[in-house]
Protein backbone atom coordinates (compact mmCIF):
# COMPACT_ATOMS: atom_id res chain seq x y z
CA UNK A 1 0.00 0.00 0.00
CA UNK A 2 1.58 3.20 -1.38
CA UNK A 3 0.94 6.69 0.05
CA UNK A 4 -2.41 7.41 -2.60
CA UNK A 5 -3.81 4.02 -1.36
CA UNK A 6 -3.55 5.35 2.70
CA UNK A 7 -4.81 8.74 1.34
CA UNK A 8 -8.30 6.52 0.10
CA UNK A 9 -8.94 4.61 3.67
CA UNK A 10 -11.93 6.92 4.01
CA UNK A 11 -12.63 7.63 1.08
CA UNK A 12 -16.52 6.84 -0.14
CA UNK A 13 -16.80 7.99 -3.38
CA UNK A 14 -18.94 5.84 -6.06
CA UNK A 15 -20.35 3.62 -2.48
CA UNK A 16 -24.02 3.82 -2.26
CA UNK A 17 -25.60 4.06 1.17
CA UNK A 18 -29.23 3.89 2.83
CA UNK A 19 -29.48 4.88 6.88
CA UNK A 20 -33.07 4.09 8.43
CA UNK A 21 -34.13 6.76 10.87
CA UNK A 22 -31.89 9.34 8.79
CA UNK A 23 -33.53 12.36 9.55
CA UNK A 24 -32.70 13.69 12.39
CA UNK A 25 -30.12 13.15 15.96
CA UNK A 26 -27.25 10.25 15.12
CA UNK A 27 -28.75 9.17 12.15
CA UNK A 28 -28.45 12.34 10.39
CA UNK A 29 -25.31 12.95 11.44
CA UNK A 30 -23.95 9.58 10.08
CA UNK A 31 -25.81 9.99 6.46
CA UNK A 32 -24.31 14.13 6.64
CA UNK A 33 -20.55 11.88 7.48
CA UNK A 34 -21.23 9.44 5.16
CA UNK A 35 -22.16 11.63 2.21
CA UNK A 36 -19.20 14.03 3.43
CA UNK A 37 -16.76 11.28 2.19
CA UNK A 38 -18.29 10.58 -1.25
CA UNK A 39 -20.90 8.44 -0.63
CA UNK A 40 -24.56 8.88 -2.27
CA UNK A 41 -27.03 8.63 0.39
CA UNK A 42 -30.48 7.51 1.11
CA UNK A 43 -32.28 8.39 4.26
CA UNK A 44 -35.24 6.37 5.11
CA UNK A 45 -38.25 7.84 7.53
CA UNK A 46 -41.64 7.12 8.37
CA UNK A 47 -41.95 10.88 8.68
CA UNK A 48 -41.79 11.92 4.42
CA UNK A 49 -41.75 15.68 5.05
CA UNK A 50 -39.05 15.66 8.05
CA UNK A 51 -37.06 13.35 5.81
CA UNK A 52 -37.33 15.23 2.62
CA UNK A 53 -36.52 18.17 4.40
CA UNK A 54 -33.56 16.89 6.16
CA UNK A 55 -32.27 15.50 2.97
CA UNK A 56 -32.84 18.84 1.03
CA UNK A 57 -30.63 20.95 3.69
CA UNK A 58 -27.68 18.15 2.77
CA UNK A 59 -28.53 18.67 -0.80
CA UNK A 60 -27.91 22.33 0.00
CA UNK A 61 -24.57 21.56 1.58
CA UNK A 62 -23.29 20.15 -1.63
CA UNK A 63 -24.13 16.08 -0.56
CA UNK A 64 -25.47 13.43 -2.66
CA UNK A 65 -28.24 12.61 -0.47
CA UNK A 66 -32.44 11.52 -1.30
CA UNK A 67 -35.25 11.20 1.40
CA UNK A 68 -37.45 8.05 0.93
CA UNK A 69 -40.47 7.23 3.20
CA UNK A 70 -41.29 3.70 5.04
CA UNK A 71 -42.79 2.50 7.52
CA UNK A 72 -40.19 -0.45 9.06
CA UNK A 73 -42.66 -2.13 10.99
CA UNK A 74 -44.51 -3.12 7.56
CA UNK A 75 -42.56 -5.63 5.50
CA UNK A 76 -44.30 -5.04 2.77
CA UNK A 77 -43.65 -0.82 2.45
CA UNK A 78 -39.81 -2.07 3.30
CA UNK A 79 -39.63 -4.05 0.48
CA UNK A 80 -41.06 -1.76 -1.55
CA UNK A 81 -38.63 0.65 0.00
CA UNK A 82 -35.51 -1.25 -0.56
CA UNK A 83 -36.27 -1.86 -4.12
CA UNK A 84 -36.67 2.02 -4.76
CA UNK A 85 -32.95 2.51 -3.15
CA UNK A 86 -31.62 -0.34 -5.13
CA UNK A 87 -33.17 0.37 -8.83
CA UNK A 88 -30.04 1.94 -9.80
CA UNK A 89 -27.95 -0.96 -7.99
CA UNK A 90 -26.96 -2.80 -4.52
CA UNK A 91 -26.07 -0.97 -1.52
CA UNK A 92 -22.72 -0.60 -0.51
CA UNK A 93 -23.49 0.47 2.96
CA UNK A 94 -26.26 0.17 5.11
CA UNK A 95 -26.99 1.55 8.56
CA UNK A 96 -29.73 0.68 10.63
CA UNK A 97 -30.59 3.27 13.34
CA UNK A 98 -34.18 3.32 13.43
CA UNK A 99 -35.32 2.65 17.22
CA UNK A 100 -37.40 3.47 19.56
CA UNK A 101 -37.96 3.34 23.70
CA UNK A 102 -41.35 3.27 24.40
CA UNK A 103 -41.05 1.85 27.56
CA UNK A 104 -39.73 3.37 31.12
CA UNK A 105 -39.33 1.61 34.16
CA UNK A 106 -38.95 -1.72 35.36
CA UNK A 107 -39.16 -4.63 32.53
CA UNK A 108 -41.93 -6.93 34.24
CA UNK A 109 -44.53 -3.46 33.54
CA UNK A 110 -43.55 -3.45 29.78
CA UNK A 111 -46.98 -3.86 28.28
CA UNK A 112 -47.42 -5.83 25.13
CA UNK A 113 -47.61 -3.13 22.85
CA UNK A 114 -44.16 -1.70 24.73
CA UNK A 115 -42.71 -5.17 23.65
CA UNK A 116 -44.32 -5.30 19.99
CA UNK A 117 -43.16 -1.61 18.93
CA UNK A 118 -39.50 -1.99 20.43
CA UNK A 119 -38.97 -5.40 19.15
CA UNK A 120 -40.36 -4.78 15.72
CA UNK A 121 -38.87 -1.55 15.40
CA UNK A 122 -35.40 -2.15 16.72
CA UNK A 123 -34.41 -5.77 15.77
CA UNK A 124 -37.23 -6.80 13.61
CA UNK A 125 -36.68 -4.30 11.06
CA UNK A 126 -33.04 -4.83 11.12
CA UNK A 127 -33.27 -8.63 10.11
CA UNK A 128 -35.71 -8.13 7.35
CA UNK A 129 -33.28 -5.45 5.84
CA UNK A 130 -30.38 -8.09 6.31
CA UNK A 131 -32.61 -10.17 4.23
CA UNK A 132 -33.39 -7.69 1.87
CA UNK A 133 -30.54 -6.05 0.78
CA UNK A 134 -27.12 -8.26 1.59
CA UNK A 135 -28.01 -11.19 -0.93
CA UNK A 136 -28.04 -7.62 -3.90
CA UNK A 137 -24.35 -6.18 -1.45
CA UNK A 138 -23.11 -10.22 -1.63
CA UNK A 139 -23.55 -10.35 -5.22
CA UNK A 140 -21.97 -6.85 -5.93
CA UNK A 141 -18.87 -7.93 -4.01
CA UNK A 142 -19.53 -7.35 -1.10
CA UNK A 143 -19.85 -4.50 1.46
CA UNK A 144 -20.61 -3.01 4.89
CA UNK A 145 -23.52 -3.26 7.52
CA UNK A 146 -24.18 -1.21 10.58
CA UNK A 147 -26.02 -1.81 13.30
CA UNK A 148 -26.92 0.82 16.24
CA UNK A 149 -26.72 -0.56 19.76
CA UNK A 150 -26.61 0.73 22.60
CA UNK A 151 -24.57 0.36 25.59
CA UNK A 152 -27.84 0.29 27.66
CA UNK A 153 -27.30 -3.23 26.14
CA UNK A 154 -24.36 -3.96 27.89
CA UNK A 155 -25.51 -3.57 31.27
CA UNK A 156 -28.69 -3.35 33.55
CA UNK A 157 -30.60 -0.63 33.84
CA UNK A 158 -33.54 0.24 35.66
CA UNK A 159 -35.54 2.40 33.46
CA UNK A 160 -34.60 1.12 29.97
CA UNK A 161 -34.25 -2.31 30.49
CA UNK A 162 -37.09 -3.24 27.67
CA UNK A 163 -34.82 -1.16 25.08
CA UNK A 164 -31.65 -2.30 26.28
CA UNK A 165 -32.58 -6.05 25.32
CA UNK A 166 -33.43 -5.16 21.98
CA UNK A 167 -30.29 -3.30 21.87
CA UNK A 168 -28.53 -6.47 23.37
CA UNK A 169 -29.86 -8.75 20.96
CA UNK A 170 -29.23 -6.07 18.04
CA UNK A 171 -25.23 -6.86 18.95
CA UNK A 172 -25.57 -10.66 18.68
CA UNK A 173 -27.86 -10.25 15.33
CA UNK A 174 -24.31 -8.66 14.17
CA UNK A 175 -22.28 -11.13 15.50
CA UNK A 176 -24.46 -13.91 13.34
CA UNK A 177 -24.56 -12.06 10.38
CA UNK A 178 -20.97 -11.26 10.36
CA UNK A 179 -20.78 -15.01 10.33
CA UNK A 180 -22.98 -16.15 7.49
CA UNK A 181 -21.91 -13.96 5.52
CA UNK A 182 -18.23 -12.66 6.13
CA UNK A 183 -17.62 -15.26 2.78
CA UNK A 184 -19.37 -12.97 0.62
CA UNK A 185 -16.86 -10.12 1.89
CA UNK A 186 -20.06 -8.15 3.73
CA UNK A 187 -18.90 -6.75 7.30
CA UNK A 188 -21.43 -6.48 9.67
CA UNK A 189 -20.56 -4.51 12.72
CA UNK A 190 -22.75 -2.98 15.88
CA UNK A 191 -22.01 0.73 17.79
CA UNK A 192 -22.92 1.13 20.76
CA UNK A 193 -23.32 4.56 21.40
CA UNK A 194 -23.45 5.79 25.12
CA UNK A 195 -24.61 8.91 26.72
CA UNK A 196 -24.79 11.41 23.60
CA UNK A 197 -26.02 15.20 23.27
CA UNK A 198 -28.48 14.75 20.48
CA UNK A 199 -31.92 16.83 20.81
CA UNK A 200 -33.39 13.78 22.17
CA UNK A 201 -31.49 14.14 25.79
CA UNK A 202 -31.72 18.03 25.26
CA UNK A 203 -33.49 17.65 28.79
CA UNK A 204 -31.18 15.70 30.68
CA UNK A 205 -28.32 17.68 29.50
CA UNK A 206 -29.89 20.60 31.20
CA UNK A 207 -30.42 18.39 34.47
CA UNK A 208 -27.45 19.82 37.25
CA UNK A 209 -28.04 16.90 38.97
CA UNK A 210 -28.24 14.28 36.60
CA UNK A 211 -25.30 15.71 34.73
CA UNK A 212 -23.39 15.61 37.11
CA UNK A 213 -23.80 11.73 38.41
CA UNK A 214 -23.17 10.77 35.17
CA UNK A 215 -20.57 12.66 34.22
CA UNK A 216 -18.44 10.94 37.49
CA UNK A 217 -19.27 8.21 35.64
CA UNK A 218 -17.81 8.58 32.43
CA UNK A 219 -13.86 9.16 32.61
CA UNK A 220 -13.55 11.74 29.66
CA UNK A 221 -15.92 13.79 31.89
CA UNK A 222 -18.45 14.90 29.31
CA UNK A 223 -21.00 13.58 26.65
CA UNK A 224 -20.21 12.16 23.51
CA UNK A 225 -21.00 14.15 20.33
CA UNK A 226 -22.67 13.32 17.53
CA UNK A 227 -20.06 13.48 15.10
CA UNK A 228 -18.08 10.83 16.86
CA UNK A 229 -20.12 8.33 16.48
CA UNK A 230 -20.65 9.49 12.46
CA UNK A 231 -16.75 8.98 12.65
CA UNK A 232 -16.70 5.35 13.93
CA UNK A 233 -19.59 4.57 11.40
CA UNK A 234 -17.43 6.18 8.51
CA UNK A 235 -14.48 3.81 9.72
CA UNK A 236 -16.58 0.50 9.30
CA UNK A 237 -18.33 1.64 5.95
CA UNK A 238 -14.57 2.26 4.40
CA UNK A 239 -11.35 0.56 3.52
CA UNK A 240 -10.46 1.98 7.10
CA UNK A 241 -12.47 -0.64 9.13
CA UNK A 242 -12.02 -3.36 6.21
CA UNK A 243 -11.05 -6.33 8.69
CA UNK A 244 -13.34 -5.42 10.71
CA UNK A 245 -16.16 -7.32 11.16
CA UNK A 246 -18.74 -8.59 14.19
CA UNK A 247 -17.84 -6.24 16.59
CA UNK A 248 -19.72 -4.24 19.02
CA UNK A 249 -17.83 -0.73 18.92
CA UNK A 250 -18.79 1.34 22.33
CA UNK A 251 -18.48 4.85 21.96
CA UNK A 252 -19.07 6.15 25.38
CA UNK A 253 -16.47 8.05 26.86
CA UNK A 254 -15.65 5.08 29.35
CA UNK A 255 -19.03 5.00 31.24
CA UNK A 256 -19.05 1.12 30.93
CA UNK A 257 -15.52 0.61 32.05
CA UNK A 258 -15.33 2.66 34.73
CA UNK A 259 -15.48 2.03 38.63
CA UNK A 260 -17.24 5.98 38.76
CA UNK A 261 -14.56 7.50 40.44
Amino acid sequence: MDATDYGRLFDLSGRRALVTGGQRGLGMGIATALASHGADVWICSEDGTGCADAAERLRIQGLTVRAVTSDVTDRAALSAMVERVTAAGPLDILVCNAGVAPHAGPITSASDADWQATMAINLQSVLWLAGMVLPGMAGAGGGSMIIMSSIAGLRGNRALGLYGLSKAANAQLARNLAVEWGPANIRVNAISPGFIRTDLARDLLSNPAFMERRMAMTPLRRPGEITEVAGVAVLLASAAGAFITGQNIVVDGGTVITDGN
